[in-house]
């Protein structure tokens, strides 16, 4: 019996150095659009990033410039701890359990991650960030010196932690509840930058005579301990002639990198020799039991067979949640900006049953290969059309009652309870045109999800056309076809009439443009759904 040699430890290094420039490369070789999408992203990012450390380091000399940096820094540290939570399956090199039955000893496969994560643009805009933030925060020949080892300590210890994050949590992400978290970690950790975004924003320039850096000083003077915050706020210590406050920072940011290359040594050990428990689940008689009596309410035949399949593919499907709460995610963060920026209005639920009504826009992607069993059965008109009617069932299943108590929320969070019937029946209308078109363009226009599972894509390499055309077509099909509704609201609300009936107005319409859009596309389903297939289908 032959065992396995683990191969050189530098040879693995040099290896996985080479594996991350090798994937960086071929990832631009997949279609023109990816690497040109690629290629205006990076630039944008470094675009960015050049301007901010720009502006750091013309706060340089300032008062509170070190304490821009030291928030700054602190920013970047929770936004890395975070990103492997969030976005784990967005990075494939992060993903250590690709790597486990390889081989290789753990010392050799951190460092060659280690210096393979210092690859990329990533990490090229965050070093920028913390030079200007270590230029910003400098003062004399003793700061340059000690930025000079702060800044790749820095570096190097925000790359550490997310890749230790990673592995500690590899298992766990990698599952489908993992992917769930994912989703609604990510969308709420989304809806609170872009609060603490708001906030920072209003205290900077509360005083009305430009930026006042001086609100940043209670938040700097607690995170400038913590490292790595610690290294880059060194350099002002540096500055002020305190070496040994300097020292003493730039060692506890040291300290945190050993514990956290410690941790994620340890965690790499375990994933390599210890088993994979994760897909083991147990089921009891009465969850399934709770489980059966729900699908009851559904219609017999085809219609409720089919809704039965779609709702339990936006269950347990990560990137059907994703677009499901995306939607919620957008229409909350809608009202709060109104409130914030003095416009509030109840009305931003309309834009809840646009997004809503956009999960009716691929009814068969998530089908994949398996449409074929689907088409298989289309025989007559009749199919086709309850077909059409279970998936959209299943948006309305889930989408409606999210919709009814979202309204509600916003009329609470903006304080427009009067306009609460008017605006429900918009958004009605609005979701109902959705559904109606999502029929259609769904039949036109289908496209593939991503075989690998990540619910931050939303379609597979070489479809980000069709994407774009079948997104923007709805929102603009939707806009043009509840011009009606809206011209009704107009009058009633420009004659100081009573708008409540554009609720029942909104419905009947809604309803009436579903109804529409299921008859027109159930004619052209069982034409085309060989090419539906075939589109559904990643190559």
């Amino acid at each position: 019996m032959s065992t396995a040699v683990a191969p050189d430890d530098r040879a693995v290094v040099r290896a996985l150095v080479s594996l991350k420039v090798r994937l960086l490369r071929n990832g631009l070789r997949r279609s023109p659009g990816r690497a040109a999408g690629y290629v205006l992203g990076t630039a944008f990012g470094l675009l960015i990033g050049l301007s901010a450390a720009a502006g750091l380091v013309v706060l340089h000399g300032r008062a509170g410039a070190a304490d821009a940096a030291a928030v700054l820094t602190a920013g970047l540290t929770v936004c890395w701890a975070a990103m492997p939570l969030f976005f784990f399956s967005g990075d494939e090199s992060g993903d250590p359990t690709r790597l486990t039955m390889l081989p290789l000893r753990p010392p050799a496969l951190l460092r060659g991650t280690l210096l393979g994560s210092l690859i990329g643009p990533g990490p090229l805009i965050n070093g920028l960030l913390l030079a200007g933030a270590a230029a910003a925060a400098g003062r004399g020949a003793a700061s340059l010196t000690v930025a000079v080892a702060a800044v790749p300590l820095t570096l190097l210890t925000l790359i550490a932690l997310t890749r230790a994050v990673a592995a500690g949590n590899a298992r766990v992400l990698s599952s489908r509840r993992g992917k769930d978290f994912a989703i609604f970690g990510g969308l709420l950790f989304a809806v609170l930058v872009q609060l603490g975004n708001l906030g920072v924003q209003s205290s900077l320039n509360g005083s009305g005579k430009g930026v006042d850096l001086s609100v940043l000083h209670p938040y700097a003077s607690v995170v400038r301990w913590i490292p790595p915050v610690a290294a880059i706020d060194a350099v002002r210590s540096a500055g002020e002639g305190a070496y040994l406050v300097a020292a003493l920072q730039l060692a506890l940011t040291a300290g945190l990198l050993a514990v956290l290359l410690r941790w994620w040594l340890r965690s790499l050990q375990d994933l390599m020799v210890t088993g994979d428990s994760s897909t083991l689940v147990e089921t009891s008689p009465a969850a399934s039991t709770r489980a059966a009596r729900g699908w009851r309410l559904l219609p017999a035949g085809r219609v409720g067979a089919v809704a039965q399949r779609h709702l339990r593919y936006a269950w347990r499907e990560p990137r059907a949640k994703a677009a499901i709460f995306t939607g919620i995610g957008m229409t909350g963060v809608f009202a709060v900006l109104s409130v914030v920026q003095g416009w509030g209005s109840v009305y931003v639920i309309a834009a809840g049953g646009l997004m809503l009504g956009l999960q009716g826009g691929n009814l068969f992607g998530m089908d994949g290969s398996g449409f074929w069993m689907v088409a298989a059965t289309l025989t007559t008109r009749q199919d086709a059309r309850d077909e059409l009617r279970g998936r959209v069932l299943a948006v309305l299943a889930y989408g409606l009652p999210v919709l009814v108590l979202l309204a509600p929320v916003v009329a609470a969070v903006t304080g427009g309870w009067g306009d609460l019937a008017p605006a429900l029946g918009l958004a009605l209308a609005a979701f109902g045109t959705s559904l109606g078109l999502g029929c259609l363009f769904s039949v036109y226009a289908p496209f593939a999800l991503p075989a690998d599972g990540n619910p931050m894509r939303n379609a597979a390499p070489g479809q980000n056309g069709v994407v774009m055309a079948n997104a923007f077509g709805s929102m603009v099909g939707v806009a043009l076809c509840c011009l009606p509704v809206g011209a009704l609201l107009g009058y009633l609300l420009l004659d100081h009439h009573p708008a409540w009936p554009v609720l029942p107005v909104g419905v009947l319409y809604g309803a009436l443009l579903a109804l529409l859009g299921i008859r027109i596309a159930s004619r052209a389903l069982l034409a085309r759904a060989p090419e539906i297939l075939a589109r559904v289908i990643e190559r």
